[in-house]
């Protein structure tokens, strides 16, 4: 590893020791299976992964429904090619359906004992780091799925838990059951969180803050938006199908182009590019554990190096913090 590499930082107030940039990898997966049609093979993956474990990204985070599977085959492969188990931290996530028929999604007891192996077997691995819930099940009693993710915990299959994107009201919930029954709680909230979504300030941040739970924002380049200058359309296959992409970031366009054109005049006073400064503006608040970011061209890891290592001004900030409005929370 080179003198430029990243050094470790803890999750919340856990004894785990994360890196400060963590690789998402939805990114890779085979595009034949699932709804990823441009993510890309493992072939293609592996200089990306390489490279982000030789600048000291040690932790990965992947997801069962990731092109159906074939994300967390890729990530186990490569990783096993990269570093002994011990080195790396490994996150995935359960809820979304997997296969047809009764107890194929969701958190009951059921799906959740079954998706575990599976993803384990698939990721080559007898443990993840972090097992997290994709998102909150409203047709599970919450003391079944915190009890199972809790038999997951003791049974060696999963280190810590961890939720995604939820009202704070629900996350609560699911804390204050596990600690009334004396069952594992959550360490991590993985949520959306960039410059042009920033609605998760008003309540999930403080309260993650206040109870020691690290956040590991998902998407916080905002698919890119806020990589580019505001007339530079994206392109490419993912522009083209993500169609879950597509329903991002479309309130308040007037603000959001006022927000990326502050993200490009930092930036140019910086002489950096435009991630490094919006991933900055994400790893800088108190909060924040560490963000999650993708990885298709060589400088989007090197990007995301480079950018833990920029501390922002209070000027800066407020220069691209001032144009935001409310908008209504997206991405549940």
């Amino acid at each position: 590893m080179s003198d430029d590499t990243l050094t470790s930082t803890r999750l919340g107030s856990t004894g785990l020791e994360i890196s400060p940039v963590i690789l998402g990898m939805m990114s890779y997966g085979d595009p034949d299976k699932g709804s990823h049609a441009w993510s890309v093979g493992i072939d293609e993956a592996r200089p990306f992964v390489r490279r982000a474990y030789e600048r000291g990204i040690t932790t990965f985070d992947t997801a069962n429904v990731y092109s159906a599977g074939s994300s967390e085959e890729i990530t186990g492969t490569l990783l096993k090619e990269l570093a002994p188990r011990e080195e790396v931290q490994v996150f995935t996530k359960v809820f979304n359906r997997m296969r047809p028929g009764p107890n194929g999604a969701g958190l009951s007891r059921m799906a959740i004992m079954h998706e575990i192996d599976a993803s384990l077997t698939r990721l080559g691995t007898d443990y993840v780091d972090l097992y997290q819930i994709h998102r909150f099940d409203p047709h599970t009693p919450i003391e079944e799925t915190m009890e199972a993710l809790h038999d997951v915990v003791k049974a060696g299959k999963a280190r810590y838990i961890g939720a995604s994107s939820m009202w704070t009201w629900q996350f609560g919930q699911m804390q204050h059951v596990a600690q009334m029954h004396g069952w594992t709680q959550f360490v991590a909230m993985q949520d959306q969180y960039n410059l042009l979504e920033r609605e998760e300030e008003r309540e999930m941040h403080p309260f993650c803050a206040a109870t020691g739970v690290g956040v590991i924002p998902w998407s916080p380049l905002a698919r890119g938006r806020v990589t580019r200058p505001w007339d530079a359309q994206g392109s490419g296959s993912r522009s083209d199908t993500d169609e879950f992409g597509k329903t991002l970031y479309r309130q308040d366009e007037e603000a959001n182009r006022h927000i990326v054109g502050a993200v490009q005049a930092v930036a140019a006073d910086r002489g950096v590019s435009m991630a490094q400064i919006a991933l900055a503006w994400v790893a800088g608040k108190h909060a924040v554990s560490a963000p999650i970011v993708g990885a298709t061209k060589e400088h989007h890891i090197d990007d995301a190096v480079a950018a833990a290592a920029i501390e922002l001004t209070d000027d800066e900030v407020t220069r691209l913090e001032s144009a935001y409005t409310p908008r209504v929370p997206s991405g549940f």
